[in-house]
């Protein structure tokens, strides 16, 4: 018998019989703080599951099968310039603007296929950093001061954290770009114009899906809102045409998967979830399917969820314990996150940039959370340095970022955020 073997197994039963023991079953904290986390968990399984991560997957999944190694390193490789590298990562993130745990199956896929760790790593903040939608409703709610701040903030920010994880792993990157020089070109079975169309389809039902309620009943953004269902069926179309076309799918799957969707849309007019999931199911039914390249799109599809989705629920179940929803306390008392976060202190801004890392914002949230700390003392610093560090950042992307570059990069990027975050705070509130 391996008695270390049995004697660890021992110690985590001990432990395990101790927590439930003194388990404060009862205490109204504890239990609100139970009930915070599981609703928490619950709202994320609803809204970001199903709309947001599985088309990201369905993307990740796609860059691992479809783009080629050789391209990801000539755009954002170790060796590819600078310039270029950082520029295309950012911009990317822009284009995307979706929120932490969305971004994590499209970070996984391009650095599983070789890109930089500083491109990126500059990728993984700008998507959820670099929010336009975020950044206007933050100026304009909480001032055009704090607005421009966050806008040059975030851009200065993917930038600077790219370029110094790159710095600080540099030995690492130089290895990484050798091994990868020398490797042969491969064949591509279609031009890389319908490769880029496919990619654009994906992304747009990504974005159309998601596509948020403005303000105001009127304008451009309120028309695509109030058609966004309608414009996600069209593009669902052309994709569909295009698996049919160049990527030869079966035509008479094409047409099944049209068929049920459609009529799934007028059987459930107000509940647009139902026909959206069934075209999921379709696409899933076509690549198990299929041989060739759509059974590997699935493969890797379903690689992204098994190593992504455990750690994102288990993380949000975590934070929202810990620190509650919106408007809701966990276990941690609000009263002493606005205790600590007044005035512009280093204490203040640092205090602001940790919970920031580590609370989950869903997209857009954070405004309505600061202009309540704000109205209860908050530090204009402390806020800009919770905006930097806050949607970029979660305890439960921590833990995804961990499974895909390991634990030191990790602890080097959440650093860097929140001392930068930190750094950014004090000199902000030294201005304001």
């Amino acid at each position: 018998m391996d008695w270390k073997k049995e004697l660890k197994i021992c110690m985590y039963m001990v432990i395990a019989f101790v927590i439930f023991f003194h388990l404060p079953a009862g205490n109204p904290r504890f239990d609100n703080a139970v009930s915070e986390a599981l609703k928490l968990t619950r709202w994320y399984a609803r809204e970001h599951v199903l709309l947001c991560l599985v088309p990201a997957l369905f993307i990740a999944g796609a860059i691992a099968t479809f783009v080629s190694q050789n391209s990801v390193m000539k755009y954002l490789g170790p060796a590819a310039p600078k310039l270029m590298a950082y520029g295309v990562a950012s911009v990317s993130g822009t284009i995307l603007a979706v929120c932490s745990c969305t971004v994590l199956p499209l970070f996984a896929g391009i650095y599983t296929m070789g890109a930089g760790l500083g491109p990126a790593t500059a990728f993984l903040y700008s998507g959820p950093a670099i929010n336009v939608l975020a950044i206007i409703l933050t100026a304009r709610v909480l001032g055009l001061e704090i607005g421009v701040a966050r806008a040059v903030g975030a851009v200065v920010f993917s930038i600077f954290i790219g370029g110094l994880m790159y710095l600080i792993f540099r030995k690492e990157e130089i290895q990484k770009a050798n091994a990868m020089m020398n490797m042969p070109q491969p064949e591509t079975s279609r031009p890389l114009w319908q490769t880029v169309i496919y990619f654009l389809l994906m992304v747009a039902i990504l974005v159309f899906v998601n596509w948020g309620k403005p303000d105001k009943p009127e304008g451009i953004w309120y028309f695509v809102y109030s058609y966004k269902w309608e414009i996600t069926g069209v593009v669902s179309l052309l994709f569909g045409l295009v698996l049919w076309a160049w990527f030869t799918v079966t035509w008479w799957k094409i047409v099944i998967a049209i068929i049920v969707t459609v009529m799934s849309g007028f059987l459930f007019p107000h509940t647009p979830l139902i026909p959206f999931v069934e075209g999921v199911i379709a696409l899933i039914a076509i690549g198990i399917t299929e041989k060739g390249e759509l059974l590997t799109w699935l493969e890797q599809t379903w690689s992204f969820a098994k190593q992504i989705l455990p750690l994102l629920l288990g993380g949000v179940l975590a934070a929202g314990f810990l620190l509650g929803s919106p408007g809701h306390e966990g276990i941690i008392p609000s009263q002493w996150i606005a205790m600590a976060v007044g005035g512009n202190s280093f204490f203040a801004n640092f205090f602001s940039s940790v919970v920031g890392a580590f609370m989950y914002f869903a997209t857009l949230t954070e405004v309505p959370i600061l202009q309540g700390l704000l109205g209860n003392g908050m530090g204009h610093g402390p806020a800009l340095a919770l905006l930097l560090a806050g949607p970029a950042l979660s305890l439960p992307s921590m833990l995804v970022i961990r499974s895909v570059i390991g634990t030191q990069k990790t602890v080097v990027y959440v650093s860097l955020v929140i001392v930068m975050a930190t750094i950014t705070g004090i000199l902000f509130g030294l201005l304001w």
